[in-house]
């Protein structure tokens, strides 16, 4: 209710300044777009190509982010943050803004758990054929960050990604936006899964984009939570586990502390991963706060989240493309958005297609 009073004769209170820039893109009003209703991908930050190998056999997959930035083959700088209690990474340690190498030429998110990281070994080669990497003496030394997930209690565990898988990712990978839902690195993914497989629903891989003035911000999230998938704008689960009748989610945080308790379940058999990219001009250390504000995205849209089960890995990727500094305040308030509705993205675009736990359309 508003208490403030004005004389008869007094003139009407101006309407706020409109922000500056304009309107939001694709919001007349210039009000932000709510999580649910943003578009785009990825691919809209220049510089940035992805692909997918899916193999139905497990299900299982990867996906690769290639990255390049003002000049062909200079890859982009990079940064990471890993939360999760259970990782499974390659090459996070040469992200650390104190150590030397600036730029990373493609970025992989894989199934398969450990074993998946093999299929880094077949970006590599990729990127040798086509003479990018890192220049290193007589060779070129492409740098592939990688993380991976846990999809092997779906189907078959002896199907994993491997180096072919890794190289067709490349060969298929374009700027046209990817595929989303039960394909590449989220082929196999679930959410939910506290209290046992049978209880929980199928995850994903999803993307989502957000233009702030003359840069661009996108992501790409595999969905594998243990946790359940939220809408931050009502609180409602939209995909987790679900009662014994397999008939609604039951809000896992909410089980929890209503006392119920789980059955056993071994680390690291979950993990969210994922990647956040712009065009604006970031240093390494930039990358890793924008690694990390991506992270606050996931905290909306997923509860719990950074469990001891989960080994929640995000990349940031910057392709310096604008040829423009960001704007770190702004890129800090838009990368939770991005992320949250890639998250949410990633499982309403899924299906359980006869092979494991419904997707969110099939509970109908």
């Amino acid at each position: 209710m508003d208490t403030r009073r004005t004389r008869p004769h007094d003139p009407p209170m101006p309407a706020p300044p409109a922000p500056p820039g304009g309107p939001a893109a694709g919001h007349p009003t210039g009000h932000p777009a709510g999580v649910a209703d943003l578009g785009g991908a990825i691919t809209d930050v220049p510089g940035i190509r992805v692909g997918h190998f899916t193999d139905p056999r497990g299900p299982t997959g990867c996906t690769v982010i290639l990255a390049e930035g003002p000049r062909a083959g200079e890859g982009a700088v990079a940064g990471v943050d890993v939360r999760g209690a259970a990782p499974g990474t390659r090459e996070t340690d040469l992200l650390d803004p104190s150590n030397l190498v600036e730029a990373v030429h493609a970025v992989l998110l894989t199934g398969g758990s450990a074993f998946g990281l093999d299929a880094a070994g077949g970006v590599v080669r990729w990127l040798e054929e086509r003479g990018i990497g890192h220049p290193a003496g007589p060779v070129r030394v492409p740098i592939v960050p990688a993380a991976v997930l846990f999809d092997l209690g779906l189907g078959d565990p002896r199907v994993r990604p491997d180096a072919a898988a890794g190289h067709a990712a490349c060969a298929a990978a374009g700027d046209a936006p990817p595929e989303e839902g039960a394909v590449g690195a989220g082929a196999g993914a679930t959410v939910g899964k506290l209290f046992g497989p049978a209880r929980a629903m199928r995850g994903g891989i999803g993307t989502a984009a957000l233009r702030i003035g003359a840069v661009t911000v996108g992501a790409i999230v595999a969905v594998n939570a243990v946790g359940d998938v939220i809408d931050p704008a009502t609180g409602r689960v939209v995909a987790g586990a679900r009662d014994p009748d397999g008939r609604r989610p039951i809000g896992t945080t909410a089980a929890l502390l209503r006392g119920e308790p789980p059955p056993p379940m071994a680390a690291g058999t979950a993990t969210t991963i994922g990647v956040v990219a712009t065009d604006a001009a970031l240093t390494k250390a930039q990358c890793r706060r924008l690694a990390g504000a991506a992270h606050d995205g996931l905290a909306r849209s997923i509860d719990p989240i950074h469990t001891m089960l989960d080994g929640d890995t995000i990349f940031a990727l910057s392709t310096g493309r604008a040829g423009t500094a960001g704007n770190m305040m702004a890129l800090g308030a838009a990368v939770p958005r991005v992320v949250a509705a890639a998250v949410l993205r990633a499982v309403r675009a899924a299906r359980g297609g006869g092979m494991g736990p419904p997707g969110v359309s099939e509970l109908g």
